[in-house]
């Protein structure tokens, strides 16, 4: 392909990007705008799907090691934890596959920076991409230490509030809030708690999984009318007074829940790009592309996969307008069947629909998972 390809973004999708094109040989680089380069937040639910896009990388079983592989099926409960139907323990991702796992965002963070270490792809920290400029035969990237570099492309995995798409495509809009917000803890893990249990309730939705040996991750996903700006140091008797309403495990978690449980809350905004995913000799991938709900847990899986289907795609073509249409086109409807039904059932959630046909939505993206990349 020629000269280095840059990656702008240290998290989970700039990482995985960086390694898929390292795997297919390419010299690479990654900057962070992040000096300190650490990754914040509680659990993160890895389905199958993402699972196998970390197989693809070489990274499985350094990730299920770092975290947890679940053991069982998924379960859907009523508020007080009535068990209402369950997801099949069957292998759906391929042998050797996990179907549903959890890991600490901090541990594969950990997991993920080793990998770029032991690859030996250069990252520098506390630098931002701050313009891009088409020079021939490559785009030069003048950065916010002053200075400029020039790269075969750039690969901007930038996430929700991308500053490369807000260069690129000023006329695109902000992400769009969905109506709804997300708490997320983390708590110690019983022992009957192998796999995801998620508990339905009116205008709500609170479930857990286990991230490790010790620990599961906790979240709420509830109706949030007029994205309310909600202060930290509110987040600990807000989470446990409406964590409340549920019994079954609830009512020990919400005992638990305390200072160092890594509380957070976030609205839930969702951005689709349209096609094309570029301009000029700059790609997005991940959330800066297509930013989802967590009502699947698939957000971190399609960034994975667009690095796995870029690094399959890198060496057949020499051309960079043609590298960037067909990575979009492989990916672009997968990601907006799956965004789009994320946001659909977080809206059915909305509407207080029966659990019947929030399941059957649910069970209906599942195949759509399951599809080969």
């Amino acid at each position: 392909m020629g000269s280095s390809i840059l990656v702008v973004g240290g998290g989970i999708g700039g990482m995985a990007a960086a390694l898929a094109l390292h795997r297919a040989g390419q010299a690479v680089e990654l900057i962070e705008a992040d000096a300190t380069w650490n990754a914040l937040g509680a659990g993160l639910t890895l389905n199958g799907g993402a699972l196998r896009a970390f197989a693809d990388l070489g990274l499985l079983e350094a990730v299920v090691a770092a975290g947890y592989a679940s053991v069982g099926p998924v379960r859907a409960c009523d508020e007080q934890g009535v068990v209402l139907g369950q997801g099949s323990s069957d292998p759906l991702f391929g042998e050797g596959i996990p179907n549903m796992g959890g890991i600490l965002r901090p541990r594969l963070h950990e997991v993920m920076r080793q990998a770029i270490e032991q690859a030996g792809i250069p990252v520098t920290t506390g630098l931002c991409a701050e313009r891009y400029e088409e020079i021939e035969g490559a785009v030069r990237v003048h950065t916010s230490d002053g200075g400029w570099r020039d790269h075969a492309f750039v690969v901007a995995a930038d996430g929700l509030m991308s500053r490369t798409r807000a260069q690129l495509f000023p006329d695109l809009g902000k992400p769009r809030f969905t109506g709804q917000g997300c708490w997320r803890a983390v708590v110690s893990r019983p022992e009957d708690v192998t796999a995801t249990w998620v508990y339905s309730a009116q205008y709500a939705k609170a479930g857990f999984n286990p991230i490790s040996q010790d620990l599961m991750y906790v979240y709420l996903l509830e109706s949030a009318p007029g994205n309310p700006w909600i202060e930290a140091a509110d987040w600990l008797p807000l989470l446990k007074a409406r964590l409340s309403r549920f019994g079954g495990h609830f009512r020990a978690i919400v005992e638990e829940l305390n200072e160092d449980s890594l509380i957070n809350y976030r609205p839930l905004e969702v951005i689709l790009m349209p096609r094309p995913w570029h301009k000029g000799r700059v790609l997005l991938t991940g959330d800066a592309a297509h930013a989802t709900t967590p009502h699947v847990g698939y957000g971190a899986g399609m960034a994975i996969e667009d690095a796995v289907v870029l690094g399959r795609l890198v060496n057949e073509h020499d051309d960079i307008e043609a590298l960037f249409t067909a990575f979009t086109d492989r990916r672009y409807e997968r990601c907006r069947a799956i965004l789009e039904g994320s946001v659909a059932i977080g809206q059915l959630e909305l509407d207080d629909a029966p659990f019947a046909e929030q399941r059957a939505l649910s069970v209906s993206l599942g195949s759509i998972l399951r599809e080969p990349i």
